[in-house]
């Protein structure tokens, strides 16, 4: 089974019969059997199923740090499957953000160090990536807190850098893999709210895996996937 575009908004994302196959013959893994999926400009998606189910590998796609085996994804009207790697690295540096359950933070090195880290690789001088870098993470709620190192900041503290360190440069999606599942029931509903908050004030699109139903319960949209299918997708009635 697969969806239809369950968004009004113009598409920004695409995929159509996307498959993914790991190994071949009888130890072949079919992580996802065929998915079509639209994601529009401002959207904020809730990807939902359970393990083994093809939601982290439809991510993985989405985020250009897998290929499918067959299918098309279109990301802003360009079939990326036609890029070579390198332009897939650069859809990748200005495009896209990323948020991952472990902080991935650089533990010696301060909060507006981290977060600067993506403007380093593009080449920005010192004195506008550190202007950049403070205003991110001003939007996350962490002025004060520039020069503190990840071991003296709260968990939910040290995602607030980890999002600034992938808004920073401006992208046009954020993708978000469990980012709350390393924290505690309030510190996990204060990185929701401010995902939401970044969304609606700067229209960042959000692409988010999560197994915890009240943190899907802020999207917009809820796809649900099971045995690599898009088992149901749906606008959110319990939006938050």
């Amino acid at each position: 089974m697969t969806a239809t575009s369950q968004t009004d908004k113009r598409s920004l994302i695409e995929l159509r019969g996307v498959t993914k196959v790991y190994g071949a013959g009888h130890a072949a893994t079919h992580a996802l059997r065929g998915i079509d999926l639209d994601i529009g400009e401002g959207d904020l998606v809730a990807v939902m199923g359970p393990s083994g189910s093809g939601k982290s590998t439809c991510l993985n796609i989405l985020g250009c740090l897998d290929t499918p085996t067959a299918g098309t994804y279109t990301f802003q009207g360009v079939e990326v499957g036609q890029l070579d790697r390198d332009q897939r690295a650069r859809l990748r540096r200005h495009y896209l953000g990323f948020v991952f359950q472990g902080y991935n933070l650089l533990s010696r090195t301060s909060a507006i160090e981290n977060v600067e880290l993506p403007l380093v690789y593009r080449g920005v001088p010192a004195r506008t990536r550190r202007a950049h870098a403070r205003r991110a993470l001003e939007a996350v709620g962490l002025q004060g807190r520039e020069k503190h190192a990840p071991n003296e900041l709260s968990g939910g503290e040290q995602q607030r850098v980890a999002i600034a360190r992938a808004i920073v440069t401006g992208p046009a999606v954020l993708m978000a893999d469990e980012p709350t599942g390393n924290l505690d029931t309030a510190r996990s509903h204060e990185i929701m709210q401010l995902l939401v908050e970044l969304n609606r004030r700067e229209g960042i699109t959000i692409v988010m895996v999560t197994h915890e139903p009240d943190m899907a319960a802020y999207a917009k949209r809820i796809v649900h996937f099971v045995d690599g299918l898009v088992e149901s997708d749906k606008r959110n009635g319990s939006h938050i």
